[in-house]
């Protein structure tokens, strides 16, 4: 067979209808990087700088003996630039404006979790349902990586990795919305911030407004919120409690070096007067109603109440793609890190579509022994010498013989070509146009495809998922082996001796011989 050329499938509208009415906007890890959320969204596109090229200096250790003859340079080069300490800074910032900045720290390494990627069943089934249906032979690196485009057509399992009665890092399963986390506080953190709503209602209520006057407040410097003035009485329970509900990755002393003094007229009398209101909490789904005053309370209800029933401790889970995306962010960087994994090259995921689609009854093969296919039946040559075969199948395959790069469509033209169809007339003015509708294949079309469908099936004809046709060809014959070499003559061996015992004399044997 020869390669078929290097054209994109469309192979998610032809293997998945259903997945087709997905926007592509929804994909919510395509530009997204495992290890991007600890570094803070480095800058992209810069390589890595290699001085592995650089020839070792002549002066230092393991460089060699210095050349003789000449002084040694001890002083600045001379040259155009002149010595780099009388250069101006390029840079865009001092270097004493660099020391007051926050330090970012290093990522935190990633626990150990034994991680699985799957693809979804169910989308599984209806790709062996398509190929079936239209016989077509896809790569299978190319579903592969369809599969790998978005989230929510693969799964992804966690489990917790035991050495002996240690585990290496624990999971725990929120029931409420199927998410992960490595601990009872981080589901409680992600429940009252996700699903407040749906166990209590808040409650503005007017009161008195701050004593005082107030010329400036301060306004965190990444979301905007005003944290009022910093020596009010709530000021460090509101900043705690902005760092722990929004910038919890953060480390504290970062996020507070963030918080900005403003002087502006307009903010401070925004922060009065939201203080003038106090938020009163009513707990919902309980038999009695009860209200409480403070967060506090509300947390310590929710944790005495809701929490045991919300949160199990599992040694194994398995989640949608799309919905690890709401689980921990340390399983969203694992689960990133082996999605690109994948994307590089997906084998692992191949070996398991094999198996999968090996379940459904199809095939598989290569071509030019490179790229493997699935199909409904391996290519099997038909010898129309020694097996009789209709005329229609014999000129059939004659065709796609004979035509470079064939297609269904050139054979439906060149041996059951359409009827002419007459033009219809422009509707007039007021009448409406006549519906244009497809015309219907005639006889030889449709016999044509029956006769092509049954080649395909059969594995006498291939059709690819670009669209080309050849036809399955002749094996070629296998080499004779190679005779082995013949073993070295064995030297000629004289005549045997016969040898016989007789009875001992005084007690020593008599060996005779001829």
């Amino acid at each position: 067979m020869s390669q078929q050329p290097e054209t994109e499938l469309d192979l998610e509208l032809q293997l998945l209808p259903a997945w087709a009415k997905q926007s592509a906007d929804t994909n919510r890890f395509a530009n997204y990087r495992g290890d991007e959320e600890a570094r803070g969204g480095a800058r992209k596109g810069r390589g890595d700088r290699s001085f592995g090229d650089r020839p070792p200096r002549r002066d230092g250790p393991g460089g060699g003996p210095r050349r003789e003859g000449g002084p040694r340079r001890d002083g600045p080069r001379p040259g155009p630039g002149g010595d780099r300490r009388d250069r101006p800074f390029r840079g865009g910032r001092d270097r004493a404006d660099r020391r007051d900045e926050p330090r970012r720290e290093p990522p935190a390494p990633l626990p150990d979790f034994d991680v699985n990627l799957m693809p979804e069943e169910k989308g599984v089934e209806g790709l062996a349902r398509q190929i079936k249906l239209t016989g077509r032979a896809y790569p299978i690196f190319d579903i592969a990586h369809l599969i790998l485009k978005k989230p929510d057509r693969f799964t992804i399992s966690f489990a917790v990795i035991k050495t002996g009665e240690t585990v290496a890092a624990p999971l725990f399963l929120c029931t409420l919305d199927d998410t992960l986390w490595l601990s009872e506080a981080d589901v409680m953190t992600h429940l009252l911030q996700r699903h407040f709503a749906t166990f209590y209602s808040t409650e503005k209520i007017a009161g008195e407004a701050p004593k005082g006057t107030y010329t400036f407040v301060a306004q965190c410097g990444m979301s905007g919120i005003v944290l009022g003035p910093p020596n009010y009485h709530d000021y460090q329970a509101k900043l705690h409690k902005l760092h722990t509900e929004r910038f919890s990755r953060m480390p504290f002393e970062a996020f507070k070096a963030r918080v900005k003094i403003v002087r502006d007229e307009a903010v401070v009398k925004q922060w009065v007067e939201e203080s003038s209101f106090k938020t009163e909490f009513t707990a919902l789904n309980v038999p009695e109603p009860l209200k409480f005053a403070t967060r506090a309370e509300v947390e310590a209800h929710f944790k005495a109440t809701h929490l045991p029933n919300l949160v199990k401790s599992v040694a194994s889970h398995t989640l949608l793609g799309a919905n690890v995306g709401q689980s921990a962010p340390v399983l969203r960087r694992i689960f990133n890190l082996v999605v690109e994994d994948q994307v590089r090259f997906p084998l692992k995921l191949v070996n398991t579509l094999c198996t999968q689609f090996s379940r459904h009854g199809l095939q598989f093969f290569k071509v030019n022994k490179t790229i493997t296919h699935v199909s409904v039946a391996r290519p099997t040559f038909l010898d129309m010498e020694a097996t009789p075969v209709s005329p229609s199948l014999r000129r059939l395959i004659e065709f796609i013989n004979a035509t470079p790069k064939c297609t269904r469509r050139k054979i439906l033209e060149a041996l059951a070509p359409a009827p002419t169809v007459l033009a219809i007339p422009a509707p007039t003015e007021g009448q409406p146009a006549a519906p244009s509708a497809s015309p219907e294949p005639t006889a030889e079309q449709s016999a044509i495809n029956s006769d092509l469908h049954w080649l395909i099936h059969q594995g006498h004809v291939i059709e690819f998922a670009n669209g080309l046709i050849e036809t399955a060809k002749k094996p070629q014959p296998k080499p004779a082996p190679a005779p082995k070499p013949e073993a070295a003559a064995k030297p000629e061996r004289g005549p045997r001796v016969e040898r016989r015992y007789v009875p001992a004399f005084l007690g020593v044997p008599l060996l005779l011989g001829e």
